[in-house]
């Protein structure tokens, strides 16, 4: 560890040496955010390249596609939370002139550079490539214990990998993975189902054979087709312009274990259009696709699917499948339509609202013995729901959220009702407090659940903690008797480094004479890319 630490201070100090200025930090202000790409405004650009990361809060968020003089476009990495004028740095930057001999340099002015200006772009010893390797993943092993006074116990263990690495070495190949493991320890007698489960969600490499067309191999969800699931096979896409159009053939993963399926072959394509301004940002595509099962039509369909985002204020996201197969002659089936919007009306007040329906998706060949029942009961489910979030002062956050789901026969239908508030730094103690309380009525059953929780850092930046009670009372239709059930739990969260983290939890839970107690462990290792240097 000490001798990777001494080369990296050796070329630091090196290239420190070589170059015209020295490392320094320069302060960005985003300027503009759409769901794709974030806009920050620097004083100068100048040694700021693609491909770099940028930081808020000492965290990687960002990382530059593009660049003027003045501005550059990033997308967001590691999930950070960035907003319009949200501070951003740019780390160890340099000037990318090398010293060779005494040149006159013209006055930086604000205006952007000519596109049949000269290429004044440094020259160096090997030709810069036009991708930039960006790795970051995820590993963790977690364990999951309960033991109680009148159940059996149950002990599990978790692994979890993650991985996303973009153009390889700078090059045209790209990875992505996401593979999770689970080992029943102590499975119940009566216990039937695995106990040992190993799931493949994402494995794919992809080359980039041109700036404009793509082309992947294994098993892969496709943004643009994010309904269809994943696909165990090949996908392409080409790009003229602002319009797309896309390939996707393959397998179906198998529906009860998640594995690879032979005999579920898929194909189809999609074509659309994305508009990607510095005020508005939308993407629109419409597709088909055509599912077998041992070589006959399971499923065939029509999938819409738009996203778009307006001044950064207004996201609007909608989706919808239509099945156009049927063995037995009926008309076209909308067994899938999600609409959304969201607003933010300022920094202090944002609301969303959503509207979905689905109805039961018929594999004709899969599930040929209950193809009548489905039939019989083919009745969309629908759902609505609102949200608003407010915060009146800089500490204190307010919320409440409203959904409720039904049907046109009035069965299975269901409100729930939530509110929380939010104090993210208390007056005197310091910490955060959150209360909470949840409504949900339905025909059989109604639940009221109210929670408080304290957390706060007890080693800034190294180590926080958090203690929480929950009240939870059940009301069942069938039954006289009202059930309540208490929970007390804690935890603690260590951040050993920037790449390692350990946390603990605890949870003491009674309902009349039962007695509970859990506990969750977990260990997570990060790693990213090391910053190539010229």
């Amino acid at each position: 560890m000490k001798k990777f630490f001494s080369c990296i201070l050796f070329f630091g100090f090196a290239l420190s040496a070589l170059a015209q200025d020295a490392p320094r930090t320069m302060e960005g202000t985003v300027t503009f955010v759409t769901s794709n790409n974030v806009y920050v405004r620097f004083n100068s650009t100048e040694g700021i390249s693609i491909g770099d990361i940028l930081k808020r809060n000492g965290e990687d968020c960002l990382k530059v596609t593009s660049t003027s003089s003045t501005s550059a476009v990033c997308t967001v990495i590691n999930n950070c939370s960035v907003e319009k004028d949200a501070v951003v740095m740019a780390t160890n930057v340099t000037s990318n002139i090398e010293e060779t001999e005494p040149s006159t340099t013209a006055t930086p002015t604000d205006e952007e550079v000519p596109k049949t200006s000269t290429d004044v772009t440094p020259q160096y010893s090997s030709k810069e490539s036009d991708y930039k390797e960006n790795i970051r993943g995820r590993i963790s092993a977690a364990s999951y214990n309960l033991s109680s006074n009148m159940r059996e116990s149950r002990n599990r263990l978790q692994g979890r990998f993650s991985l996303t690495a973009d153009h390889i070495g700078d090059s045209k190949f790209s990875a992505d993975t996401y593979i999770a493991y689970r080992s029943i320890l102590s499975p119940p007698e009566n216990y039937r189902s695995r106990t040992s489960i190993f799931n493949i969600y994402n494995l794919n490499v992809t080359y980039d054979a041109t700036p404009s067309l793509w082309v992947a191999a294994g098993r892969k969800i496709n943004p643009k087709a994010s309904s269809l699931g994943a696909n165990d096979g090949l996908m392409a896409e080409k790009s003229f312009g602002n319009f797309y159009v896309g390939a996707i053939g393959g397998f179906r993963p198998d529906f009860f274990d998640y594995g690879f399926n032979g005999d579920l072959l898929q194909y189809g394509g999609y074509a659309g259009i994305e508009t990607d301004a510095q005020q508005f940002y939308s993407q629109t595509t419409l597709g088909v696709m055509e599912q077998t099962n041992s070589g006959a039509t399971d499923r065939r369909y029509v999938y819409f699917q738009h996203n778009s985002t307006i001044a950064t204020n207004l996201n609007l996201f909608s989706s919808m499948e239509l099945d156009i197969f049927s063995e037995e002659g009926a008309s076209s089936r909308l067994t899938n339509l999600y609409l959304s919007a969201r607003y933010r009306f300022s920094k202090a007040v944002n609301a969303m609202v959503s509207y979905d329906s689905r109805k039961q998706i018929i594999y004709y060949q899969t599930f040929q013995s209950q193809i009548e029942q489905f039939l019989d009961d083919d009745l969309a489910r629908q759902g609505v729901r609102v949200r608003l979030n407010v915060r009146p002062v800089k500490i204190l956050w307010l919320g409440a959220s409203y959904s409720s789901r039904f049907q046109s026969d009035s069965q299975n239908q269901s409100d729930n009702l939530y509110g929380y508030a939010t104090l993210s730094k208390l007056p005197v103690v310091g910490g955060r407090f959150n209360v909470s309380y949840n409504s949900n009525t339905s025909r059989y059953l109604s639940s009221n659940i109210a929670s408080v929780r304290y957390s706060r850092d007890i080693l800034k930046s190294k180590l926080q903690g958090d203690v929480y009670f929950r009240n939870a009372t059940y009301d069942y239709e069938n039954r006289d008797e009202t059930f309540t059930q208490n929970y007390y739990g804690g935890g603690f969260n260590w951040i050993i480094s920037r790449s390692w983290q350990f946390s603990i939890n605890g949870e003491f839970s009674t309902i009349k004479e039962e007695k509970n107690y859990r506990f969750y462990t977990r260990l997570t290792k990060r790693f990213y890319s090391k910053k190539k240097r010229r």
